[in-house]
C-alpha cells in the first residue's frame, strides 16, 4: 500500500457552476465540499485500486475532521432542500398518516398478555401488559422517558414462563450493541441485573424462569468501535447474579467469524442454537433444558441448509428446512436417537409456494406460505395431515404467530399495502378468527389500487412487481421504485405511511421482487447472490424499463430507493444506467465492496457478497462496487444519499466516501447530496420524528426532480378500535368487511371507541347487533355483494389449492405417481 506521510484533513469549499435547469426553473448554485484526497492505493490481483477518501473511514483518529465534514455536508444539503417547495405539506401529512394506534401481536403468559403499543405520534412504542385478553392495559416500560431526543428504544424483549419478569434490551442511539435489563411485572420495578455487550441476540428464559439465555460479543477495545467484530457466544444469566458470573453455554473459538443465535420455542424443552457465517444456512446445536447438565449437542454440523426449530413433541424436534427443498419443508428429528435423521412430515409445496413462517400452536402445526409474495396459512395435524386453511381478511401478509402447545388461544398479525396491521385472535380447534385489535388510519382504501404484475428481466426471467397508486391516476406519473434483492428477504405487502404519503400526492409506488430476495425460495436468493449478484441489478434495471415502457411512469419521472443492501442496489444501478433513472435515493448502503469486511459486522456478509481477498470474488465485486464504478462524464440523476453517524452495522464511511467521490466527479448538473442523521443507526429504533423529517426531505427532493406536484391532503385521521371478541361466521365476516374497514381488514363493527387516554378508561366493545346497525355507524367502503364475492373467490381459490395438496399427499402415501 502507498500512503501519504500525513493525512491531510482540511476541508476546502469549492463553488461548482451547478445551475441545473429543473422542472420549475433554476436551482441555486450548490457549494460542494472539495473533500481532501489522500494518496492511498493498493495492488490487488494485478489491479491498482485508489482509495483517496479512506481517511473518512477513521472517525476515531480523525474525529474532529470527520465531524466537521459531516456538519458541512449537512449544511449544504439543508440549504438546498430549503429552496424546494412542499416539504411542510409532506411532513404534516406524514404525521397525520402515523396518527393511529399500533399494536404488536401479544405474548401470553397465564392470564397476562404482553405487547408493545404506540398511541400514534410517540417516538417509540412502549411495553404494556393486560390481565385478561380485554382487560385494562398497564404501562410497564416507556422508552420515551429515557432520553430527551427519544433516540433510545426497546430492542428485544421476552417474558418469563411464569409471567413475573420481562427481560428487555436497551438500544441507545440506533446502536447494534444492547444492554439487557429485567423488570418485575407486578411492581413495575427494575431489578439490579445488568447485562452488557449483547449483540445479534434473542432473549430466551429458562423453563423455571430462573434466568435467561442471550448472545454477546467480547467488549470491544477502547477506540475500536468501528472495528470488525467476532467471537459471538451464547451465555446464561441467572437472576440476582453479576454478569461476570454468567455461564458460557456455547462458542466456537476455532471459528470466530460465526454467529450463534439461541432460540427457545414457546413452552419448548430445548434451546436451539443456530450457527451461521451470516447466510440463511446454519448448523444446529441443541441444549436439553430438562437435563441437569445443559450440555450442548451439535446434531446438524454442516452449514449447507437452513434448519429452524419451531417446536418439539417430546424428544422429537419439529423443524423448517431447505434441506432437499428450495422452498422449505417441515421435518422431525428424534433427539433420542444416537444419529437422528430428518423425517418429512410436510413436503415442499409443488406449486412454487414458499414457507415463510410456521409454528406449533394448540395441538396443530401452522404454516404460512408465500404465494407470489402473498400469504396463505394452512393447518396440519402434528403428523402432517392437511386440515384446511385459516381464513384471512384479504390479500396481504400474515404472520408473527404467537401461541403455545396445548393452548387453543393463539394470535397472528395481518397487513396489506392499504391496511394497517390488525391483530387477530385465533382458536386452533375451531379454526375461528376474530379481531383482537384493529387500527384505522387516515387513508381511504377505496382511493388506492394495488396490482401485482410481472415483467421480463435481461435473461427473460419473470419478476414480480407490486404497483400501488391512487385509483384516479390512470396516466404515466412520477414513480418511486423500491428494491432490496438480498439475503433471501422477500418484499411482501405491508402498510407503510411513509410510502402512502407519496401515493396520496398522485405518485406511483412500485416494489420489485428481484432475485437475491426470498420471494420464490432459496433458488431465487442464490440467483442474486455471490457471483450472480448482477442478476439483482439487471432485474431492477428491467423494472425501471418496464415501468416507463408500459406507461406507468412518466418519461422523466423515475426515482429509485433502497436501504442497506438496497442502498448498494441503488448505487450500483445508478452507475450502470444513469440515463434510465431521474432520482436516486441510496440509504445506509454498502458502497465500498472491496473493504466492507473490515468494519463491524461486515465479515458476516462474505457469504452473501463474496470475499474481497479472493481473486474470483474480487473481480466480481470491483465490477459493481458503487464507490469504484462511478462514471465521470455521464449525466447522472439527482442523488440524495442518507446515512446515520451511529450506524455500526453498515458504517457511515461507506456513504461518506461514495458521496465525496460523486461530488468530485463531473456527472452533469443535477445535485449529488448526502443527509447524515445524528444519534441514529441503521434504522431500527430511530425516533418517529426523525423518520418523518428524513422522509419529508427525501420526498420533497424526489418530487422536485420527477415533476410531482405537492398539494395539501384533506383527510381526518381516525383512531384504532378495540374490537369485541365475537365469533365470526363466514356471512358475518363478509358483512364486517363491508362496513368495518374495507376488504383488507376483517373488522368487527359496533364497537365502542375508547377515550383518548384509553388506558385510563379501558372499555369493552359493545355487542355486534346486525347489518343495518353496522351500516348506520360505519362508512361503506365497498359494494356489499362485490365484497362477499371477492372474499368467496379468495377462499375458494385457497381451498382448491389445499384440496390439490391433500390429493397429492394421499397419492404420495400410496406410492402413486
Amino acid at each position: 500500500m502507498k500512503k501519504s506521510t500525513a493525512i491531510a484533513v482540511s476541508l476546502v469549499m469549492q463553488i461548482n457552476s451547478v445551475s441545473a435547469q429543473t422542472l420549475e426553473g433554476e436551482v441555486p448554485e450548490i457549494e460542494y465540499l472539495k473533500t481532501e484526497r489522500v494518496d492511498v492505493t493498493e495492488e490487488r490481483f494485478g489491479v491498482t485500486i485508489a482509495d483517496p477518501y479512506r481517511w473518512l473511514e477513521n472517525a476515531q483518529d480523525n474525529a474532529a475532521a470527520v465531524g466537521a465534514w459531516v456538519e458541512a455536508q449537512n449544511k449544504i444539503t439543508r440549504r438546498y432542500l430549503a429552496t424546494l417547495p412542499g416539504r411542510d405539506i409532506l411532513e404534516q401529512r406524514m404525521k397525520a398518516l402515523f396518527e393511529y394506534e399500533r399494536y404488536t401481536v401479544p405474548r401470553k403468559r397465564g392470564d397476562r398478555y404482553f405487547f408493545t403499543f404506540n398511541k400514534g405520534l410517540e417516538n417509540q412504542p412502549a411495553l404494556y401488559v393486560r390481565d385478561g385478553a380485554l382487560g385494562k392495559a398497564r404501562l410497564l416500560i416507556d422508552p420515551n422517558e429515557w432520553s430527551e431526543d427519544n433516540a433510545n428504544a426497546i430492542g428485544e424483549w421476552s417474558v418469563s414462563d411464569d409471567g413475573h419478569h420481562v427481560a428487555f434490551s436497551v438500544q441507545k442511539g440506533g446502536n447494534d450493541w444492547r444492554t439487557i435489563r429485567v423488570l418485575d411485572v407486578e411492581s413495575s420495578q427494575e431489578l439490579q441485573d445488568v447485562v452488557d455487550w449483547a449483540r445479534f441476540t434473542h432473549i430466551n428464559w429458562a423453563p423455571d424462569s430462573s434466568g435467561f439465555f442471550y448472545s454477546r460479543m467480547p467488549e470491544p477495545a477502547q477506540g475500536a468501535s468501528g472495528a470488525a467484530i467476532a467471537n459471538h457466544a451464547v451465555y446464561f444469566h441467572r437472576l440476582g447474579t453479576p454478569q461476570d458470573a454468567d455461564r458460557l453455554i456455547y462458542s466456537t473459538p476455532d471459528q470466530p467469524g460465526v454467529l450463534h443465535v439461541a432460540n427457545r420455542t414457546e413452552g419448548g424443552r430445548y434451546l436451539a442454537i443456530s450457527s451461521t457465517p451470516g447466510t440463511n444456512e446454519n448448523a444446529l446445536t441443541i441444549v436439553d433444558l430438562a437435563a441437569g447438565d445443559w450440555r450442548p449437542r451439535t446434531i446438524l454440523p454442516h452449514m449447507e441448509a437452513e434448519w429452524s426449530v419451531i417446536g418439539n413433541d417430546g424428544s422429537r424436534l419439529i423443524l423448517l428446512t431447505t434441506d432437499g427443498a428450495e422452498r422449505r419443508r417441515v421435518v422431525t428429528l428424534d433427539t433420542a436417537e444416537a444419529d437422528p435423521r430428518p423425517k418429512e412430515i410436510v413436503g415442499e409445496d409443488p406449486d412454487r409456494a414458499v414457507v415463510n413462517d410456521a409454528a406449533v400452536m394448540g395441538n396443530r402445526l401452522f404454516i404460512a406460505y408465500l404465494v407470489d409474495a402473498k400469504t396463505e396459512i394452512h393447518r396440519f395435524s402434528m403428523s402432517g395431515t392437511p386440515e384446511g386453511i385459516v381464513p384471512l381478511p384479504g390479500i396481504g401478509t400474515a404472520g408473527g404467530f404467537q401461541g403455545r402447545p396445548g393452548d387453543t388461544e393463539a394470535f397472528f398479525g395481518f397487513t396489506a399495502f392499504d391496511a394497517p396491521t390488525a391483530v387477530y385472535q385465533y382458536d386452533t380447534e375451531t379454526n375461528a378468527v376474530r379481531p383482537w385489535v384493529e387500527s384505522k388510519a387516515s387513508i381511504k382504501p377505496d382511493d388506492i389500487t394495488v396490482e401485482q404484475r410481472y415483467y421480463r428481466s435481461k435473461d427473460l426471467t419473470e419478476v414480480p412487481i407490486f404497483i400501488v397508486r391512487r385509483k384516479d391516476v390512470t396516466i404515466a406519473a412520477p414513480t418511486l421504485l423500491y428494491g432490496y434483492g438480498g439475503f433471501g428477504i422477500p418484499q411482501v405487502p405491508y402498510y407503510n405511511p411513509i410510502h402512502l404519503a407519496w401515493v396520496e400526492q398522485g405518485g406511483v409506488l412500485a416494489i420489485a421482487g428481484i432475485r437475491g430476495g426470498g420471494e420464490y425460495g432459496r433458488a431465487w436468493h442464490r440467483a442474486g447472490q455471490l457471483a450472480n449478484k448482477q442478476n439483482s441489478f439487471d432485474d431492477f434495471i428491467a423494472a425501471g424499463e418496464f415501468l416507463k415502457k408500459s406507461g406507468i411512469t412518466s418519461s422523466d419521472g423515475l426515482a429509485i430507493q433502497g436501504e442497506s443492501n438496497g442502498g448498494l442496489l441503488v448505487g450500483a444501478v445508478t452507475n450502470q444506467r444513469p440515463d434510465l433513472f431521474d432520482v436516486a435515493l441510496p440509504g445506509v448502503g454498502v458502497m465500498d465492496m472491496l473493504r466492507f469486511d473490515k468494519f463491524t459486522a461486515g465479515g458476516f456478509w462474505i457469504s452473501e457478497f463474496g470475499d474481497p481477498s479472493q481473486e474470483q470474488s474480487f473481480r466480481n465485486l470491483v465490477a459493481y462496487s458503487p464507490y469504484h464504478t462511478i462514471r465521470p462524464g455521464e449525466d447522472y440523476p439527482a442523488i440524495l444519499a442518507t446515512t446515520a453517524d451511529a450506524d455500526d452495522r453498515v458504517v457511515p464511511a461507506h456513504t461518506y466516501k461514495y458521496i465525496a467521490a460523486l461530488q468530485a466527479a463531473g456527472l452533469g448538473l443535477k445535485p449529488r447530496l448526502v443527509r447524515i442523521e445524528t444519534r441514529a443507526g441503521h434504522g431500527a429504533g430511530m425516533p418517529l420524528d426523525k423518520v418523518i423529517a428524513q422522509h419529508a426531505d427525501m420526498w420533497t427532493f424526489t418530487a422536485h426532480w420527477t415533476g410531482l406536484e405537492i398539494s395539501p391532503v384533506n383527510q381526518t385521521p381516525s383512531s384504532g378500535k378495540m374490537m369485541k371478541m365475537t365469533m365470526l361466521d363466514p356471512t358475518t365476516r363478509s358483512l364486517a368487511s363491508v362496513c368495518g374497514g374495507g376488504l383488507m381488514l376483517l373488522a368487527m363493527t359496533g364497537c365502542s371507541v375508547a377515550d383518548d387516554d384509553r388506558y385510563s378508561d379501558s372499555r369493552h366493545c359493545a355487542n355486534y347487533s346486525n347489518y343495518s346497525d353496522c351500516m348506520s355507524t360505519q362508512r361503506l367502503y365497498r359494494d356489499r355483494e362485490q365484497l362477499i364475492n371477492e372474499e368467496k373467490a379468495l377462499i375458494n381459490a385457497a381451498q382448491a389449492r389445499e384440496n390439490l395438496r391433500i390429493l397429492r399427499e394421499i397419492r404420495r402415501r400410496r406410492g402413486e405417481p
